[in-house]
């Protein structure tokens, strides 16, 4: 019996099942409410942050972009700001921490641990949502009154969901060979 379809690969189904952990948690998480607006945990963020160290830049691009265009659809902010904020923020979080990955591959002095690669895309991210929500939503001098709380929770979280994909790689089988 033939367990593989054609055309589906075994990344394709990695893709798919890793994606699907990053968007329940993602909607998950957008029914916790939240003091301030703009301050979310971020823990579909770990998912990503764990493929990038196990299976490379590619596959954690797709689990990242398919978190944000699925999790919109399902939650309902498909094309609206919410969605434009997601995005920007996810693109800023994951080429921050692409690029300081590749970095830290490249020359290994300056690789950094899944926190700290953690706290830099989740400084990011928020970094690239306020500049869109100051450039296209609230261009306004009192939206920077906002600016230090939001950072600083950012790193807050950004580090907390670090140390998250740090216990989780470390409880992780080690990956099996491709074949």
């Amino acid at each position: 019996m033939r367990t593989e379809r054609r055309g589906v690969s075994a990344e394709d189904r990695r893709i798919a099942g890793l994606a699907a952990l990053a968007i329940a948690i993602h909607v998950l998480e957008a029914g916790f409410p939240s003091p301030v607006p703009g301050i979310k945990p971020g823990l579909a963020n770990v998912v990503t942050l764990v493929v990038l160290l196990r299976h490379g830049v590619l596959t954690a691009a797709w689990v990242a972009a398919l978190r944000v265009l699925v999790g919109s659809l399902l939650v309902g902010s498909f094309m609206t700001p919410t969605f434009w904020l997601s995005a920007t923020g996810a693109v800023c979080a994951f080429a921050a921490m692409a690029t300081a990955y590749g970095i830290g591959r490249a020359l290994p002095p300056l690789r950094l641990s899944a926190i700290g690669l953690s706290a830099l895309a989740a400084m990011a991210h928020m970094s690239g949502q306020f500049m869109v929500a100051w450039q296209f939503f609230i261009p306004h001098p009192g939206l920077l009154s906002l600016l230090p709380l939001l950072l600083g929770m950012a790193l807050v979280f950004g580090l907390v969901s670090g140390w998250i994909a740090q216990q989780v790689l470390a409880r992780m089988a080690p990956p099996t060979p491709a074949t």
